[in-house]
């Protein structure tokens, strides 16, 4: 029998800030967020559709993102995605909330 990877859950509110910081990457339509957010974590964290599309349409009401409607690599219609500058502050925002977070709960437990 072989090791399988466990799927991580993620913590409250990492959602937004994972998929700000991947739109640092450039435009990307929703699958390809989840794709590379899958890829950079080493297969531990998966991002279901809904959970993701609805997180997109959230940043894009807030101001965080643009999306606008394309054609993907495989011919499809597709909405492509890009961080606005009020999106780099709020991912600024998130990244130190995440930091306050993650460090209580090492602090929790021992490992600070």
């Amino acid at each position: 029998m072989g090791k399988q990877k466990q799927k991580a859950d993620l913590l409250p509110g990492t959602l937004d800030m994972l998929v700000l910081k991947t739109l640092t990457r450039g435009h990307l339509h929703g699958y390809a967020i989840a794709q590379l957010i899958q890829q950079l974590s080493e297969d531990v964290l998966s991002i279901e559709e809904g959970s993701l599309y609805p997180a997109l349409q959230r940043l894009e009401l807030n101001g965080w993102i643009d999306g606008e409607w394309g054609v993907s690599a495989n011919n499809r219609r597709a909405r492509f995605y890009t961080l606005t500058p009020e999106g780099r502050k709020q991912l600024n925002v998130e990244r130190e909330r995440y930091r306050q977070f993650t460090g209580a709960i090492a602090r929790v437990m021992g490992t600070v």
